[in-house]
């Protein structure tokens, strides 16, 4: 039984905790595949470690981490979420990871980005939200684009992977667009 608080008809979003931690879940942080694009997969993942990582959600005020949520299997498939949240500001960073490669394909992404735009302009009354994205990750910047977002620029060579340094692309979506 999923305990969803943001759901399509296929996935339901529901607050990332100790009931979400598995063998699966810590393994996608280790498989070079799933983090391709991303900052993960630099240092070897744990159990500890991905528990130390959701018990320290519990008193963050400017992270909402979600567990996605397969309905038709039940399956904990990735995570989403807000970051760097910016009362004063009202603006946050989304970043996102599908592990489970079943669910690759799926358009999984787009329907999760659009759940948590819309509760980060709605509920949250958030004037912005953005992301960034690996350069060489062509279908995340089709995902930014599908949702409406804008690309904003470029911060050169702010990641390290794979001994050589890329740029990271950053599209932005305001409350009015």
């Amino acid at each position: 039984m999923i305990n969803s608080f943001l759901e399509t008809d296929r996935l339901a979003l529901e607050p990332l905790s100790q009931k979400h931690l598995s063998d699966a879940y810590v393994s996608w942080f280790n498989d070079k595949e799933v983090c391709k694009y991303n900052r993960h997969c630099t240092m070897p993942n744990t159990k500890e470690k991905t528990l130390a990582y959701i018990d320290s959600l519990k008193n963050n005020s400017y992270s909402i981490v979600f567990a996605i949520m397969e309905k038709e299997t039940s399956l904990h498939i990735g995570n989403i979420a807000l970051q760097n949240i910016d009362f004063i500001n009202s603006n946050a960073d989304i970043s996102i990871i599908i592990g489970e490669k079943s669910a690759w394909g799926k358009s999984y992404a787009t329907e999760c980005y659009r759940l948590i735009i819309s509760y980060a302009f709605d509920t949250l009354n958030l004037h912005r939200v953005y992301i960034g994205t690996h350069e060489k990750n062509i279908a995340m910047q089709k995902v930014a684009q599908k949702l409406g977002m804008r690309y904003e620029g470029t911060k050169k060579e702010a990641i390290f992977k794979d001994g050589q340094y890329f740029d990271i692309l950053l599209y932005g979506l305001l409350k009015d667009e």
